[in-house]
Parts: structure tokens; C-alpha cells; sequence
């Protein structure tokens, strides 16, 4: 059964008298770092040298490195990027966590992929936005929060949970909800979601694009009518708020009609849902993980190449000249 928790259930005394180290101060760190410290929770941030450090001095933290940071914590919250969160641990973390600290990740990938193992008398604990950092700062000033998922790895002190809540209700997620899940069904469902959803939505629109531009219609007024008028970004926010199916009573019976007559002709079902048990297979077996690693290993290669095609694309052109005919100040620059 779905465990979910909110306000009542969670105890911000739990932190008390307790130091949280924020290793890292990006989008998520930095989110939750001012969550935490308006909550009254002593947050510290353990970062390299860079722009995100000075950041945060702005903000008013105190900064060190991360090694340092750590040591003097009980709590660790490891907010950076995924790919470096092994190498970071090994050389900076390893050996500061002590027995009785907390050691907290916003995505269990490396726990999944068991990349990182920590000491078994540490406590383990995922604590999971289902939103970008932003939102997650501007949903806690507003008197809101943005729904999380939390979940437990290791709890050798029987008291992991109610820390991973504590932290829940410091950022504000709470507010809204915040829903158990274990490590492999956050990683699992996470990754899926990015390679067979966001995918396909990506490969649609995409391919829209070439061949109605093809057809000869303006590539401007195609991508207007494919997402830049941001009436696809509504429609999504509908789904959320009214429900995927009842949002469509906002649309034209005609628009009704077309969505759901040729839905299978142009995606059929069981083909797609083929697709979606292979890249969960490729996730579960690790093909993925180590897939990731290899890339990483011989640093980015195909990444990059993927990425340098997709912005070499006609489309980055046409979205350049939408926003200049648009005026639009809010768009941002590719």
C-alpha cells in the first residue's frame, strides 16, 4: 500500500541540535539549503571553488570543502550531479562519515547501481523533489512545496525515517506530499521516464517539425503550434490540476475527436509498450548504468556528439527568429 505523509507526520525537533551539510549548491542545493535554513535547521555547504561557492557566501552560508563540511555534520545531503557523486564520495566522504551521521540523496541512482556503498552503522536515506530546484525554493516561499518522494537504504540507528521526514517538512514537501519509495523504484521509474517518455515526446515534436515543414507550412508558425505558444505546457498543467482525460473537455469536440480517434494509428500501443519493457529491462540489469559509466570513462564522446546535433538543428534557428518576432523577453536564449 502507497504510504503517503504530510504535515503531521513529520518533526522538525528531529534535527534539532544537529548540523546539515549541503555538499554542493546548485539548482537543488541551493533550493534546499534556503529552505532548510528558514525552516531554523544549521545548514552549512561543503563545494569546490567556483561560482556556486561564491553563491552561496552571498547567501549568507558558511563555506568550506567538502571534506571538511562533512566532518563536522551529522547530516549530509550529497546534491550533486550524478555522474560524480562516486568519485566525490570516494575521495571526500569515505572516510569523514562517522557512525550515527545520516547520508542523504536526492536520486538513488548510485545506490541502485551500488556505485557507492556506505559504512553499514551510517544511516541512508533518499529525499527526492519531483521539481527543478527553482520551483522548489519559489513553492516553500509561497507557503507551498513541491510533492517528494523519500525512502530508506540503510537505518542501523531505527531513526532514518523520521530524519528523511524532518528534512521533507524543512524543505517544505510535506506542505503538499510525500510519498515512500524504495531506491530501485525511485531509480527505475526515473530513468524510464527519461528514456522512453521524454523520448518519445521529444522524437515526436521533432519529427513533426521536419515533415510539416517538409509540407511547406513556415517552420516559425510549426513551432508556434507545436509547443511554442506554450498552449502544450497548459494543456500538461491541466492534466496535473483537473485530471489527463477530463482536461480534454477544455478543447474543441473537433480537437477531442482527432486526439483520440488516430491516437493508435500514429503511436500504436503494444509496439510502445514493447519499447517501454525493454528500456525498463536495459535499467534493471544495469546495461544502462553501466552504459553511462563507459560514456563517462571516455568522456562524453557520444554524449556530446548527440547533444552538438540536436543543437545544429534547423529548429534552434527557427525558435531564434519565433522570439524575435514575438518580442518575447521571458524566452530563454539558445
Amino acid at each position: 500500500m502507497l504510504r503517503v505523509y504530510r504535515d503531521e507526520d513529520a518533526d522538525l525537533t528531529t534535527l534539532e541540535g544537529k548540523r546539515v551539510a549541503v555538499i554542493g549548491y546548485g539548482n537543488q542545493g541551493r533550493a534546499q539549503g534556503l529552505n532548510l535554513r528558514d525552516s531554523a535547521i544549521d545548514v552549512v555547504v561543503g563545494s569546490i571553488r567556483d561560482a556556486s561557492a561564491e553563491r552561496a557566501r552571498a547567501d549568507g552560508f558558511a563555506v568550506a570543502s567538502i571534506a571538511e563540511t562533512a566532518a563536522g555534520a551529522d547530516v549530509v545531503m550529497l546534491l550533486i550531479p550524478d555522474e560524480v557523486q562516486r568519485d566525490v564520495y570516494d575521495r571526500e566522504l569515505s572516510q569523514t562519515l562517522q557512525g550515527g551521521n545520516t547520508l542523504v540523496f536526492a536520486h538513488g541512482y548510485n545506490v541502485r547501481f551500488r556505485l557507492i556503498k556506505p559504512p553499514d552503522d551510517v544511516d541512508v536515506v533518499m529525499l527526492a523533489p519531483r521539481m527543478i530546484g527553482k520551483v522548489v525554493r519559489d513553492l516553500f516561499v509561497s507557503g507551498s512545496g513541491a510533492v517528494a518522494y523519500v525512502g530508506v537504504h540503510q537505518d542501523p540507528s531505527g531513526n532514518a525515517m523520521a530524519t528523511a521526514l524532518a528534512l521533507a517538512k524543512g524543505i517544505g514537501a510535506t506542505r503538499s506530499a510525500v510519498i515512500e519509495q524504495s531506491f530501485a523504484e525511485e531509480t527505475e521509474l526515473d530513468l524510464v521516464m527519461e528514456q522512453a517518455v521524454d523520448s518519445a515526446l521529444h522524437q515526436v515534436l521533432v519529427t513533426a517539425y521536419e515533415g510539416l515543414v517538409e509540407a511547406g507550412f513556415a517552420p516559425e508558425v510549426v513551432a508556434m503550434e507545436l509547443y511554442a505558444s506554450r498552449e502544450l505546457a497548459e494543456t500538461m498543467k491541466e492534466m496535473a490540476e483537473v485530471g489527463f482525460f477530463e482536461q480534454m473537455r477544455l478543447h474543441s469536440q473537433t480537437s477531442q475527436y482527432g486526439s483520440l480517434a488516430y491516437a493508435e494509428s500514429v503511436l500504436p500501443t503494444e509496439h510502445y509498450r514493447q519499447q517501454i519493457r525493454q528500456r525498463l529491462s536495459a535499467v534493471r540489469s544495469g546495461e544502462f548504468a553501466r552504459e553511462w559509466a563507459e560514456e563517462e570513462r571516455g568522456g562524453y564522446k557520444r554524449f556530446n556528439q548527440l547533444r552538438d546535433a540536436a543543437l545544429a538543428h534547423p529548429l534552434n534557428d527557427t525558435e531564434r527568429r519565433l522570439r524575435a518576432m514575438t518580442a518575447d523577453e521571458n524566452a530563454a536564449d539558445t
